[in-house]
């Protein structure tokens, strides 16, 4: 079976849709066919954008090119991991703290997938590298960022009850442990709910591609189950690197809590 090629009349479908989409907004009064409209337009220019720069990198073998690509990737998920908070540290530590946990998670699942399961040859082949990595780096952003968001809207909300727990003897890792918890949990609510429904409520979308592509079901699937299992522990590491990292911002070695390192 060969992929499934699709047609410029194709994408004027697509486009169509979205035309759709802002015309109900407007007729409903939703107010966000502007928002709607700017979002397809940089959705299509980015992907066309990323498909021309993928395509002249893999046809070269270049580990420099591939680490190029790569760090943009990271930098730019770094910048967008902190930005929509309503709470947030300093700027230098909440995007620091955010990049950090969201690189360190990436990093070490995608070493994990390329020296075990893939093994592409050579290991830094751009064709299986950056596709994993983004795959990856997107679901361990978006976990780092509900982690960080919880816990620093949590502390925020349960001030008294914190600096309670501490005037009678919690160390500050103990007045927030129930608070850190809670914010991996949410952090990793979307990822249980996809793991969960896969294959029964849905296809996922590596699965759905792969059999687009022409591979055999079967085997699509058991790509899905290794992916996936490397989306989990990424979002695992990532969302309790920045839970970790961002209660230990907001105290200091004396055990108080430093709220002045937020900006509200």
């Amino acid at each position: 079976m060969t992929p499934i090629l699709l047609t410029t009349g194709d994408l004027l479908l697509a486009g169509g849709l979205i035309a759709l989409c802002a015309i109900l907004s407007i007729v409903l009064s939703l107010g966000i066919q502007r928002t709607l409209t700017i979002a397809a337009v940089r959705m299509a220019a980015q992907l066309v954008l990323t498909g021309s720069v993928l395509l002249f990198v893999f046809g070269r073998a270049s580990v420099w090119l591939t680490l190029s690509v790569l760090l943009v990737m990271f930098a730019a998920a770094s910048y967008e991991v902190g930005s929509r908070q309503a709470v947030r540290l300093t700027p230098a530590w909440h995007f620091g703290i955010g990049g950090a946990s969201t690189v360190v998670g990436t990093g070490i699942v995608v070493l994990v997938g390329l020296l075990t399961a893939l093994q592409p040859h050579p290991w830094y082949a751009a064709r299986t590298a950056i596709p994993m990595t983004g795959l990856l780096l997107g679901n361990v952003m978006n976990a780092t960022s509900l982690a960080m968001n919880t816990l620093l809207s949590s502390v925020g909300r349960e001030r008294m009850a914190i600096e309670a727990r501490i005037i009678l003897g919690a160390t500050r890792a103990e007045a927030m442990n129930s608070l850190i918890r809670q914010a991996i949990r949410t952090a990793l609510i979307p990822t249980l709910n996809q793991m969960a429904a896969a294959g029964i409520i849905t296809l996922p979308g590596i699965m759905t591609g792969q059999i687009l592509a022409g591979m055999n079901p079967l085997d699509a699937s058991k790509y899905q189950i290794v992916l996936m299992s490397l989306i989990v522990c990424g979002n695992m590491i990532g969302a309790t690197l920045s839970s970790i990292l961002t209660a230990a911002r907001l105290s200091d070695p004396r055990g108080r809590l430093r709220l002045d390192h937020l900006r509200l």
